[in-house]
This record gives structure tokens, C-alpha cells and sequence, in this order.
């Protein structure tokens, strides 16, 4: 059978289910940059979030051929819940191992989100330096309001994704998206930190 472009997720999905392994490469082609970047922006470290990147579509590739995949017309926020599981866990075993939070040592954070952009050398330093306050803002939100944007701006998903991933309506996400955005104009004023180009 041949693989298009044009296929749903859903149809992928069962075309892995019925034996074709190339459907699910097509969903990881497809969705793979979104993932990661979902998890990078969470954990910050390159070796760690590809560590739970590739545990996060071992898990869908079990779930799938065992029969138990039932998230119909959702894979790509279903993954991302996967995903999310995997970084708490993550969470949890750096703090039993005394890990440094982000609070305590904001000059490191800042270190680690440059290199977000060795990839990307055609941005400019402004935007890069722009870049660089935001993330660093958001680690002083709240984790609710800090995931939506993340998932909003960094990950362009929607409302209705952002809702189906964290398990809360869309009102809930819109809202934690309003008090998210005011919270960081209020955190860039008191910083003298300027968010626009």
C-alpha cells in the first residue's frame, strides 16, 4: 500500500495497526518536531528529552499493536500526554536527586535556552536575546499557565489540542492562557525586559 500525505492520522494509525509499518513512520515524520520540541522546552537537556522522546512513540508503537489505542481522530495530543507523563516522571526523579531548580539559578537557564538556536544561525541576536527573556520569564509562572504557552507558541497547537493534552476544557486552557500572558507582561515590566522586536 502506498503512503500519502493526504492521510488522516486516524487512517495511518490503522493502516499500523493492520501490519503496514510505514504508516507509523509517516506519523512520526509527521509529528516528530512537535513532540521533541514539546519535550525540549520542558526538560532543557538535548541527551534527556531524547531519551523521552523515543520511550514516548515506544510507548504508542506498544499501545497501538497491543489493540488499546482508543484517543480516535487525537494522536498527535495523545502523544504529547504520553509525553507529558514521561517528564514528570522525569521531574520526579530529579527532585528525589537534588537537582538545582530554576529559580535558584537563572544565569544556567539562560545557557541552556541559547542553545535552542545552534540550529537556527539565520535569526538575528535581537530576536535571539528576545527569545532568550521569555523562556526565561516563563520559568517563573505557574507550571499551568507556563505549559499552555509552551504548547501554544512553541508547539502552534490549538486550544482544543492544548485542552485534549493537559485534560481540561478549552475555556479552562484560554483562561490559564489570559493570566499566562498577563502574568509575563507584568514579570517583563518589573524585569525592564522588552518582548517586542
Amino acid at each position: 500500500m502506498t503512503i500519502n500525505k493526504t492521510m488522516t492520522d486516524e487512517e495511518l494509525v490503522k493502516l499500523y495497526e493492520g501490519g503496514v509499518n510505514e504508516a507509523f513512520d509517516a506519523l512520526l515524520l509527521r509529528h516528530k518536531d512537535r513532540v521533541f520540541t514539546n519535550i525540549y522546552m520542558s526538560v532543557r537537556d538535548k541527551d534527556i528529552a531524547n531519551d523521552i522522546f523515543q520511550e514516548t512513540f515506544m510507548k504508542a508503537i506498544c499501545t497501538i499493536k497491543q489493540g488499546k489505542y482508543t484517543e480516535k481522530g487525537k494522536f498527535l495530543p495523545w502523544v504529547i500526554r504520553i509525553a507529558h507523563n514521561l517528564i514528570i516522571d522525569q521531574y520526579r526523579t530529579e527532585k528525589s536527586e537534588n537537582t538545582i531548580s530554576n529559580d535558584e539559578d537563572e544565569e544556567m537557564d539562560i545557557f541552556n535556552d541559547i542553545r535552542l538556536y545552534d540550529e537556527n544561525v539565520e535569526d538575528t541576536m535581537i530576536r535571539e536575546q528576545i527569545y532568550e527573556d521569555v523562556v526565561r520569564l516563563m520559568n517563573h509562572l505557574p507550571d499551568n499557565q507556563k505549559e499552555v504557552l509552551r504548547m501554544r507558541f512553541f508547539e502552534d497547537l490549538s486550544f482544543k489540542e492544548i485542552a485534549d493534552a493537559t485534560g481540561v476544557s478549552i475555556n479552562t486552557a484560554l483562561g490559564r492562557m489570559r493570566y499566562a500572558i498577563l502574568n509575563l507582561r507584568k514579570l517583563a515590566e518589573d524585569n525592564d525586559v522588552f518582548l517586542c522586536q
